[in-house]
């Protein structure tokens, strides 16, 4: 069983072409409820944000809520499967990404109640 916190607003997964410098509008970090991830990849820069600083010119895909597991350790084994795979039962598409300190979990707004629901009968419980 995990506990995951439902973080506040609604979140972005946006992308900007490889090689595009990162907007000063994330440079600024995100407020203590909120996170935010930068990826460089080889073809494309991924970023996920809250859904109102999406950077200017991003194709970005939005209206995702952000599940944060709580309490995650390195040493911890099966955590995202522990969380994908009851949602992939249910049909819940996801995006992840994951911390030092921790792993995040994304699922649509739309889909959030069934998301919760569909975790919670898997033994995890659910604040925020």
């Amino acid at each position: 069983m995990l506990d995951l916190d439902l973080l506040p607003g609604e979140y972005a997964v946006c992308r900007l072409p490889a090689g595009t410098p990162l907007p000063t509008s994330l440079t600024t970090g995100p407020d203590d409820k909120s996170v935010l991830s930068v990826t460089w990849g080889q073809d494309e820069i991924s970023i996920i944000c809250l859904a109102d600083r999406v950077p200017a010119g991003a194709e970005a895909d939005t209206a995702w809520r952000c599940l944060r597991v709580a309490g995650l350790t390195t040493a911890m084994t099966g955590v995202l499967a522990s969380l994908v795979g009851p949602l992939a039962d249910a049909r819940v598409n996801i995006v992840t990404f994951s911390t030092y300190d921790t792993d995040y979990l994304l699922v649509p707004t739309v889909r959030l109640t069934e998301a919760v629901n569909t975790l919670t009968a898997a033994g995890h419980r659910i604040a925020g």
